[in-house]
């Protein structure tokens, strides 16, 4: 016998959990929708150099790669932006400018699993191709906090910078390996300052390992840090121009206690080129970010001599979902379970059954019928344990007299309707939250 078991890092998902999931994902996908963004799909298994061309950093190590019965060099997908970018570069002619899409499916690395953090997980990808303006940037990350709002997130802050300010600071310390400095500085939150600081020493030296920490330190204010930067790359940098821009907007949307100034972030990947951004919460900082993304011109460059603008956004569904089961979120996002049992007293009625089934459904009510006759106490068992609030009992007396007896297993109570009318106000009044006498 084959002992049943999954793979570390990959996990299986219960009704009850994949439930919430996918009413999670619904809520993502009105949001998407409300901006104009359109579904697109691409396949989990590309060639390897399509993912690999410009991964970089620790993410080339994590990729699950290998050569598949056609002697094909192959990898699955380790997130959703370069396969978009390989789509754009091929669908071109197809689509129209600016292009704004949304994917929501699963990708893969081979990472060491830690909390909310998998080997196979989801994720929800927005992203805006075509123009490279403010415009574009303000508005991903205006879905990100309307996307975290929808969900009933209150406390969270969106650390927002560019990385074309660091990259020109950086050149004007001298610094020989800028796309190694950036990728240190980008871990300074799981390996901490002084390790960061250690590792930059060894990028430059002690000096300019210490102006580098100064620069990208947070201040009190996004004032403050807008200021700090300035003083680093000068005040007619353009990359700072187009930060301060989208702080501006943001301030003026009075949107401004969802975000802050951080020049510490700079993403790990290669591809992003512009203004870059991360989610905390603020009631669980060390689940790291829930939502990421940022600008990256040059991506679809890669696969066509067209040069095409893009900016986008992730969000990690699992770790999110993590993170709203520590918070005591979860329990509250529906699971649309079924509403109403219809309990099968005799198979004889099974017409009948599935006939008032069929209405209750067309009324708007999420109905099944129970297959088999069984003890009533067998079937309320079932209700129970599936989370079904009503059950609707109709034998030979109850069909002759054209009435229902409807058990409410929540309150515990039973009364006779009707008719079926009388069942919806009860499934409406318990959405409501109401329990109706």
């Amino acid at each position: 016998m084959i002992q049943p078991r999954v793979l570390k890092g990959f996990r299986d998902f219960l009704p009850d959990l994949e439930a919430r999931k996918k009413s999670i994902v619904r809520t993502l996908e009105e949001v998407f929708t409300s901006f104009g963004y359109l579904p697109i799909d691409t396949p989990v298994l590309e060639y390897a150099e399509i993912l690999l061309g410009k991964s970089g950093g620790e993410t080339e190590k994590q990729v699950y790669r290998f050569t598949d019965h056609g002697g094909r060099d192959v990898a699955l997908r380790f997130d959703l932006t370069v396969p978009f970018a390989r789509f754009m570069a091929q669908h071109m002619a197809e689509l129209y400018l600016p292009f704004r899409r949304y994917h929501i499916a699963k990708v893969f690395r081979g990472e060491n699993t830690q909390r909310g953090r998998y080997r196979e997980f989801m994720q929800c990808d927005f992203d805006i191709v075509g123009p490279d303006s403010t415009s574009a940037d303000l508005e991903v990350l205006l879905i990100m906090q309307k996307a975290l709002a929808s969900l009933g997130m209150e406390r969270f802050t969106i650390h927002l910078s560019h990385r074309g300010v660091l990259q020109d600071f950086l050149a004007r310390l001298g610094v020989s390996e800028p796309v190694e400095v950036l990728r240190t500085v980008d871990k300074i939150r799981k390996i901490g300052r002084e390790k960061v600081r250690e590792t930059l020493a060894q990028l430059s030296d002690e000096e300019r390992a210490g102006r580098i920490l100064d620069f990208i330190a947070p201040g009190s204010e996004p004032e403050e840090a807008l200021s700090r930067m300035e003083e680093g790359v000068g005040a007619d940098n353009p990359h700072l121009a187009r930060l301060k821009e989208i702080w501006a907007v943001i301030g003026e949307l009075g949107l401004a206690g969802f975000f802050t100034i951080d020049p510490s972030i700079t993403r790990g990947l290669d591809y992003y080129t512009g203004v870059v951004f991360e989610t905390f919460l603020s009631d669980l900082p060390d689940i790291g970010s829930v939502c990421s993304g940022g600008r990256y011109d040059n991506l679809v460059g890669l696969y066509s001599t067209q040069s095409m603008s893009g900016v986008g956004a992730s969000i990690g569904l699992d770790r999110l979902m993590a993170a709203m089961q520590e918070l005591g979120m979860l329990e509250a996002i529906p699971t649309m379970a079924p509403e109403v049992l219809v309990v099968c007293m005799e198979e004889r009625f099974l017409a009948h059954y599935h006939g008032v089934a069929a209405a209750l459904r067309a009324r708007g009510v999420r109905t099944e019928v129970y297959p088999q006759a069984r003890k009533l106490g067998q079937q309320f068992s079932y209700a129970e344990k599936k989370g079904i609030p009503f059950a609707l009992i109709m034998g030979e007396d109850e069909i002759a007299a054209g009435t229902m007896a409807l058990k409410d297993l929540v309150a515990r109570t039973q009364r006779v309707v009707q008719g079926l009318e009388e069942v919806v106000d009860a499934v409406e009044y318990r959405r409501e939250g109401v329990h109706p006498s």
